[in-house]
């Protein structure tokens, strides 16, 4: 009896807590595309799109993703995401000249920082407002 009530117990627990998550492809936010203009100015390999992919918690925005063709660019793949506060932005992409890398770019105390993971060269590099500040080989 005591497995059966402990069971329900956890069934109707997790049942509370579940949020309803949905996506919904849209015009980028004023707050999303001025922070990712400011972004692209200093990391031209962040580039700068009107078109997002919002997720959404319970109405609340909990992370985007942003849309972009392809060609006629470098990037054989890219995926870039965006946080809810218009603070960070992370990104996995792979060019022939870097091959496969990810990283992020990071606002903060009203600089921009980006760190960069280049699997393929095994190196990692910081930047601070669009200039190399460190690199590790």
């Amino acid at each position: 009896m005591k497995k059966y009530v402990l069971l329900l117990s956890l069934v109707f627990t997790s049942i509370s807590f579940a949020q309803t998550i949905s996506s919904k492809i849209e015009t980028t936010s004023p707050e999303q595309y001025e922070f990712l203009k400011k972004v692209s100015e200093y990391y031209s390999d962040i580039p700068l799109t009107k078109q997002i992919t919002n997720f959404y918690a319970d109405g609340k925005i909990i992370d985007s993703k942003q849309e972009f063709d392809l060609r006629g660019t470098p990037f054989s793949a890219y995926s870039l995401g965006l946080g809810p506060y218009n603070q960070k932005v992370t990104f996995n992409y792979t060019t022939k000249a870097d091959g496969k890398s990810h990283g992020d770019v990071t606002l903060f105390d009203g600089d921009y920082y980006k760190t960069i993971y280049y699997d393929d060269k095994k190196e990692f590099e910081l930047f601070v407002n669009g200039k190399s500040v460190y690199v590790k080989k």
